[in-house]
């Protein structure tokens, strides 16, 4: 056996090895679980592995496939109830008399004030911070007041951007989740704010639908000193009086080692120190006595900031950290605090993870409604990769036949390659995570075709030569060398075509064009160098050169 031919035999068996392992290895095992060289190769265990390596899609998995609506009006009613608080604020720092401030529908708001003259000084500050390019101002004299209207067009663009936020957030979530290669996509006309959700092999889909809708709207607020526990709403509120910047908010603090909770209401500022929208990171973490979880979270730079002012000035002032309108715990500032913080309460592992999960990814910028669920059973999964294998063996079998019969010993070395093309098509989709659809059985097959094509054009370049006259050894080489740029050619642009889909794809799609581009990766080394190898051992062997071709 010559040099090359060694060097390319040994290159081919480890890649074949190396495809093998990857294919059939237990990657995907608990590290404490720990198997012996006997179970590692019987043939059950290893059937178990490729399964295992080789995700499996929605529709051959099973999972649940969901259609959400956002109710992208609840956006416009935030940013109006946000610019009723914005401008009273604005009018009490201005000294500008008003007699209330009030929002009679969606995208409106109205300002009456006792002074007349005084309505243009509040149309021109209130739109300054409003902006004028989405809000337009009229003037009433009985009464006297400025009424703030939100642009139609206005309108129509924060709700499209409330879609889009949702399901950004929403992509998040599942991603943080773990459910594999999930569809998250817009469905149906911009006008309908529908949302297609598809989630593969998820164990407990009620879990991710209250994941999805969750809300963690996390604010920190300062506690009006002095800090005084009230048994009733009725009462703090009846010691709020007429303030505006101040709400009541209840506070419900379970307490360790059987000790009675904290529980009742105190008066917080209204305006928040910071927001949900200032975190940088949260993740739950095991409470200090031992018992349950808390949520750990750290602050943005600008976030920070503020949190260190606030804290270096109200020493033994108590803080409220605020969930969903609701004090978790108000705990005393013993010293300047700057970017870090804990939630604590009754977590379990689960609940702390998704809590610090949603407040990773933000709060929806609107509720969402589920107007459809599906559920995929693993039966139907089972029948569509049932039919999947049934049509790949049949157009193998088809193809191995037929290159069998045209190309007679030619045509095993066809075979081989297309085995060992398969063979790598498995082990890249175990390393690269990916996930087989439907679609992806369409590029296997494919792949198949494609393999076969490339052999195609250069056994026939070997004949062409044959019949030309040259000798075995080099109508061989030279049916390699000018087939080989074809091959390239129709490779790359096919490549290509795959890139464009993935990167414009969603879901399924995406995985056709990486089944279909692993393949014919696979392709390029097998149907050139693995073949010829063959070929070169078929007419070298035994120190001689072969004078025929069975082909």
């Amino acid at each position: 056996m010559s040099r090359n031919l060694r060097t390319r035999s040994i290159v081919i068996g480890v890649v074949t090895l190396v495809a093998l392992v990857l294919m059939l290895g237990p990657w995907h095992k608990p590290k404490a679980q720990k198997l012996s060289a006997s179970d590692f190769f019987q043939p059950s265990r290893l059937r178990q592995n490729l399964s295992e390596n080789i995700r499996l899609g929605l529709d051959l998995k099973g999972g649940t496939h969901l259609v959400l609506q956002v109710q992208a009006d609840d956006a416009i009613k935030a940013i109006t109830e946000g610019n009723q608080q914005k401008a009273i604020d604005i009018l009490k720092k201005s000294e500008i008399p008003y007699t209330s401030v009030k929002v009679p529908a969606n995208g409106q708001l109205v300002v009456e004030t006792p002074d007349s003259s005084k309505q243009s000084e509040i149309r021109e500050r209130l739109l300054t911070d409003f902006g004028s390019f989405d809000w337009e101002a009229t003037t009433s004299t009985n009464p006297s007041a400025v009424t703030f209207t939100l642009k139609s067009s206005s309108a129509d663009r924060i709700r499209l951007e409330a879609t889009d936020q949702a399901k950004a957030i929403i992509e998040q979530r599942i991603n943080a989740f773990g459910v594999a290669e999930p569809v998250v996509q817009k469905h149906g006309p911009d006008s309908n704010h529908q949302i297609l959700v598809q989630m593969p092999g998820v164990d407990d889909p009620e879990r991710v639908k209250e994941l999805i809708r969750g809300e963690a709207r996390l604010e920190l607020k300062a506690v009006v000193p002095p800090a005084t526990l009230y048994r009733t709403k009725e009462e703090a509120q009846a010691a709020v009086g007429g303030a505006s910047d101040r709400e009541v908010l209840r506070i419900f603090e379970p307490r360790r080692g059987g000790a009675s909770a904290i529980e009742g209401y105190y008066i917080v500022e209204k305006t928040p120190i910071v927001t949900g929208a200032d975190l940088r990171n949260a993740q739950a973490v095991p409470a200090r006595q031992g018992m349950g979880y808390n949520v750990a979270f750290s602050l943005k730079p600008s976030g920070a900031d503020r949190f260190e002012q606030w804290t270096s000035s109200n020493v033994g002032n108590l803080l409220a950290i605020v969930l969903n309108d609701e004090i978790k715990s108000a705990p005393s500032i013993k010293s300047a605090i700057r970017d870090e913080g804990i939630i604590e309460g009754t977590f379990t592992q689960q609940e702390a993870e998704d809590l610090a999960l949603v407040l990773r990814s933000g709060a929806l910028p609107a509720k969402i409604v589920y107007l459809e669920e599906r559920t995929v059973g693993p039966s139907l999964g089972a029948d569509s990769i049932r039919q999947g294998v049934t049509a790949s063996i049949v157009g193998l079998v088809l193809v191995v036949g037929f290159m069998l019969f045209y190309y007679r010993l030619s045509g095993v070395n066809a075979v081989v390659a297309l085995a060992l093309n398969l063979i790598i098509l498995l082990a890249g989709l175990s390393l690269f995570g990916a996930t087989l659809t439907l679609p992806g059985i369409a590029g296997v097959i494919l792949t198949i075709g494609m393999a076969v094509d490339s052999n195609v054009l250069i056994f026939e370049r070997i004949r062409e030569e044959l019949r030309a006259g040259r000798v075995v050894l080099s109508a061989v080489d030279t049916g390699f060398g000018k087939a080989l740029v074809t091959i390239i050619d129709t490779h790359v642009t096919t490549i290509v075509s795959c890139a464009f889909l993935y990167g414009f794809g969603t879901g399924p799609i995406r995985g056709f064009a990486v089944t279909l581009t692993i393949g014919l990766l696979a392709n390029l080394f097998t149907a050139v160098y693995v073949s010829r190898t063959m070929f070169l051992w078929a007419l070298t062997r035994g120190g001689g050169r072969a004078e025929a071709l069975s082909i």
